[in-house]
């Protein structure tokens, strides 16, 4: 299920897509094209994207359809002819995709995916591929970071209060669970997606009973086999004593107290006394969470620390990527009616043509370099990543799951090497450009140089 279905993804578009569509078609322009998505740029402290939002792409794209009420607005503006708007009526995605599979690892200036279709299919959907897939993969690499910072513990979303609207509290859940979180808060995303969901009680909860041992006493009832105590409304280490005593109470009916939550405070002493007081009472095993305000750079200070927790809600700066809330992502054509073309403006070049990303393993089966090269380079050893998902507008395979999402994932972060995991990382990963793509590169911008600067390029001088 899409969210988007409830709204119009034909135009989840900008203005310029469908002006510039309107031309080709005046002029005729059905040739095929091929546009690339990358990352030119690596956002603060990172040093590995995660491809994610590939399964919600495609699933739009095989329903991008221009309803009448759509044609009806798009007619309103005044801007387009009438024969165009009847030719968007008949539009639909006849093209191909290639694309990295969802939870592989990818870098800098890499095709995420590649769209090859007649022009105006391609450009139309651009905007579409742009917002998809830089929000999704965006979080993924923003949770992966958090499940390394962990170091084996359990993680929840608990970002959805504070997400940028419910679709992307939605697809960070999914996000996050992609990359090792175990579960989410949002009944939604576990409904859609089948993630887990975790939940315990509100501050507003335990203040609305006379007591906080009432409140305990209360949920306990509600939920005897499932019971997680929230301890730091009024003083964390008396509620801990009070969950003790819960805790007793179960053990007496045959069951056991499952965890308790922190929220604020100085999280370190803190969990440091309560789980003394859980030991000493004879509940080792009583699993301690904590939550507020949490991201990588701050599990990795806590657990630096001596942290005692178990388990860790992460939130707010995890669901909007609050250190690098965007990617510099592009979506540029590379080749016009078999014609590669480049862009060259000045830190935006971009690399002629359709592409393939080979990768190498070293003899331990660690990435140790990439090589980036043009589709049709036959010479080209290693792993080859990008593949068809799409052909003639159909899918090329059955849509996947998330828990298959998942192993591949985990699959692929068992290869990165250790020093790109770190959370201020201190080497870049190689990716190699091969003679093929530079060698066509070249040839392609002393082209344009003559033709459109009229003066010969750097090279040639």
């Amino acid at each position: 299920m899409n969210l988007w279905n409830r709204y119009a993804p034909e135009l989840v578009t900008d203005l310029y897509e469908l002006t510039m569509a309107a031309s080709y078609y005046r002029e005729r322009m059905f040739g095929e094209a091929t546009f690339s998505l990358f990352v030119r740029d690596y956002p603060y402290h990172r040093a590995y994207f995660v491809a994610a939002g590939i399964e919600h792409l495609l699933e739009s794209v095989a329903q991008f359809r221009f309803s009448e009420s759509s044609l009806e607005y798009i007619a309103s503006t005044g801007k387009f002819a009438s024969d165009f708007i009847d030719y968007l009526g008949r539009f639909r995605f006849t093209g191909s995709i290639r694309a990295l599979s969802e939870g592989r690892i990818f870098f800098c200036n890499e095709p995420i995916l590649e769209v090859t279709a007649p022009i105006i299919e391609g450009q139309i959907i651009e905007t579409l591929v742009l917002n998809v897939i830089q929000l999704e993969t965006m979080i993924a690499g923003k949770a992966a970071r958090c499940v390394h910072a962990a170091g084996g513990r359990g993680l929840i979303d608990f970002s959805l209060r504070r997400t940028q609207g419910v679709d992307a509290g939605v697809k960070a859940a999914r996000a996050s669970y992609l990359v090792g979180f175990e579960g989410t808060s949002n009944l939604l995303a576990g409904q859609i997606y089948g993630i887990p969901v975790f939940g315990t009680m509100a501050h507003s909860y335990v203040t609305s009973f006379h007591s906080e041992m009432d409140s305990f006493h209360a949920f306990a009832r509600a939920f005897p086999d499932n019971t997680v105590l929230l301890i730091d409304t009024y003083d964390t280490l008396s509620g801990a004593a009070k969950a003790v005593e819960i805790a007793r109470l179960l053990r007496a009916q045959g069951r056991e107290l499952k965890g308790v939550r922190l929220d604020s405070g100085d999280l370190v002493s803190l969990s440091k006394g309560v789980r003394k007081i859980f030991d000493e009472a004879g509940f080792p095993d009583v699993k301690i969470m904590a939550s507020g305000s949490l991201d990588e750079y701050g599990l990795k200070e806590l657990l630096d620390a001596g942290a005692q927790i178990d388990t860790f809600a992460v939130g707010t700066k995890m669901g909007v990527s609050a250190d690098s809330p965007y990617l510099d992502i592009a979506y540029k054509l590379v080749e016009y009616d078999h014609r590669p073309v480049l862009k060259l403006s000045s830190g935006k070049k971009t690399w002629v043509g359709r592409k393939q990303i080979y990768r190498l393993y070293d003899d331990r089966g660690m990435m140790c370099e990439d090589l980036l090269t043009l589709a049709s380079d036959d010479r080209a050893t290693g792993e080859p990543l990008l593949e068809v998902l799409v052909e003639d507008g159909r899918p090329a395979r059955a849509p996947e799951s998330v828990d298959t999402i998942r192993s591949r994932f985990r699959r692929e972060w068992e290869t990165l090497p250790l020093p790109l995991r770190e959370i201020i990382p201190t080497e870049r990963y190689a990716v190699r450009i091969s003679p093929a793509l530079m060698a066509m590169d070249e040839q392609v911008t002393d082209r344009v140089m003559i033709e459109e600067v009229g003066q010969p390029s750097i090279r040639q001088r």
